[in-house]
């Protein structure tokens, strides 16, 4: 197996999916994080200048979702159905779209009730309500969300959701199938290990 080096910043963000597949996976790597303040002398070390990369051996990959996929191969976590794993790369990049539009809010310029008011009034009843309907209908009737067993989708599921439920901590009661999924997932041993050996940041 490759020598692999995950290097990003001092937080869990758009690395985190990867720390945790590799946690399932029982794959070994480097945890390089970066502090905030170390960024400008660093940025110019980093090939193509942006986090997260995964270095395998000598050889850099970017893009998180990128990572996440190649990882997801290596330990067992993509569907060998050609369908079932398009529906995780579905999944991946809606979730990954919706992330987007949070942390938007989430560092904008605004004061807190400003961004509360954003959640309210667009993300949520634009985005993420319609998104949580349609996981909680597929999830009714099924062990993982695609393929029968778990996937990598299912991990960023748990992620994505889990993370947004410690800021709104009701936000998954009236879909009681995905918050079953995420308990589900958190659950794992090897997760909920990773969860609580993890280093504690903001975000």
């Amino acid at each position: 197996m490759p020598e692999y080096k995950l290097i990003y910043f001092n937080a869990r963000g758009r690395a985190e999916l990867s720390r945790w597949i590799m946690a399932y996976g029982d794959i070994n790597y480097t945890d390089e994080r970066i502090e905030r303040a170390d960024w400008p002398a660093r940025k110019s070390t980093i090939p193509g200048g942006k986090v997260p990369v995964l270095m395998v051996d000598d050889k850099p990959l970017p893009q998180s979702l990128a990572i996440a996929r190649y990882l997801a191969k290596q330990a067992g976590l993509i569907p060998s159905d050609d369908l079932d794993a398009a529906y995780c790369d579905a999944l991946a990049d809606t979730l990954s779209e919706m992330m987007a539009e949070a942390y938007k809010i989430l560092f904008a310029k605004i004061d807190e009730d400003e961004k509360k008011k954003k959640y309210k009034d667009d993300l949520y009843p634009n985005i993420i309500s319609p998104l949580l309907h349609r996981l909680d209908k597929r999830l009714a009737d099924r062990e993982w969300f695609a393929g029968g067993k778990i996937t990598w989708a299912d991990l960023m599921l748990g992620l994505v959701f889990q993370g947004l439920r410690k800021k709104q901590p009701t936000m998954l009661k009236e879909f009681s199938s995905v918050e079953n999924h995420v308990n589900k997932v958190v659950a794992l041993p090897k997760i909920k290990q990773w969860i609580d050996s993890q280093p504690e940041t903001p975000f």
